[in-house]
């Protein structure tokens, strides 16, 4: 019995750990892009793990929502995060990575890299590194399995703008150290080389689906920008411009700014209600008019259970420049 549940804990903090109509105004910017209102959820884990109750915080409209219960955004609100709640074999768990913080009269929205331990039935602890991430889309609550985490956020939201740059407020810890680590919870941590970044990404894509609900998709614009070095207080309204079609071969180009595939490749929701992975086949014309956009802030640039404690990014005041 007791082995049961530890793989119950087991594969839910896994899943806290790898998580996350059109949502702008007619000027084209993304609605709740200020940070300053937060919806707080209460939610009580089991007993298992504790029996606490535990505060999540999601972007949106002023309030409340309370309850183990799947959260859907609201108000129109096109932001979701890795703040999730789980449930597996009738195990409740929760993480939470993104927390609202203060910035000049209002708020923003700060992204921590965090060790996540769980003391379960008293006896057995476990740790897991888990990164802050916030972005358009929603996350597919509640989570029930620890395959495929990036299966169970829907990223992206309708978009048909074309802005020249994405500016925003942001100021950005990192510990200083050259290596960063993995822990699973599964195996003794992992030291590995290079220095924790934090990660910006603004993606415009051009999405189709075929006659088998897969969903395809040709990048229109690239934004994706790393930040390694700790800021002196906060940079304002900082501009990153979008670029736009192939750019493959400018001199600014980046391996990891090209088709986002593999383990990390984004999923979307069909039109079958079937969360599918996003097939990035290509780059698009220059010309070409977007249908979705994606917008990710991470704490950590390294993936699920990568990165180094204490890395933070804060984040406010997100807008696009016409």
């Amino acid at each position: 019995m007791i082995s049961c549940w530890m793989k119950n804990v087991y594969i839910i903090l896994l899943l806290m750990c790898a998580i996350a109509s059109n949502a702008y105004s007619e000027d084209g910017q993304l609605s709740f892009s200020h940070f300053d209102t937060w919806i707080s959820r209460y939610i009580k884990e089991s007993v298992l793990v504790g029996g606490n109750t535990r505060t999540l915080y999601e972007v949106g409209p002023s309030g409340k929502f309370n309850g183990a219960k799947a959260f859907t955004n609201q108000g129109g609100c096109p932001w979701a995060n890795s703040n999730v709640y789980a449930k597996v074999c009738g195990v409740v768990k929760t993480n939470a990575s993104v927390y609202p913080d203060t910035h000049g009269n209002g708020k923003c929205a700060k992204l921590c890299t965090q060790i996540v331990k769980c003391k379960a039935i008293g006896v057995v602890n476990i740790s897991v590194l888990a990164g802050g991430c916030i972005f358009t889309g929603n996350v597919i609550e509640p989570i029930t399995s620890s395959s495929n985490p990036m299966s169970k956020i829907n990223v992206g939201v309708p978009f048909t703008k074309r802005p020249k740059a994405i500016k925003f407020d942001y100021k950005y810890y990192n510990p200083g150290t050259n290596t960063r680590i993995k822990e699973t919870g599964f195996s003794k941590t992992k030291v590995i080389e290079g220095k924790d970044m934090g990660e910006c990404v603004c993606l415009l894509q051009k999405r189709w689906e075929d006659t088998d609900g897969n969903i395809h998709a040709l990048r229109v614009g690239t934004m994706r920008m790393r930040f390694d070095k700790t800021t002196n207080g906060w940079v304002e309204g900082k501009e990153f411009p979008i670029h736009y079609g192939d750019i493959s071969k400018e001199s600014y180009y980046r391996d990891w700014m090209g088709m986002v595939t593999g383990e990390r490749t984004y999923h979307a929701i069909n039109s079958h209600g079937k969360n599918v992975p996003i097939q990035e086949e290509g780059w698009a014309d220059a010309s070409e008019t977007p249908t979705h956009i994606i917008v990710k802030f991470d704490s950590s640039y390294g993936g699920a259970y990568v990165g180094t404690e204490g890395n933070t990014l804060w984040i406010d005041n997100v807008r696009f420049v016409y």
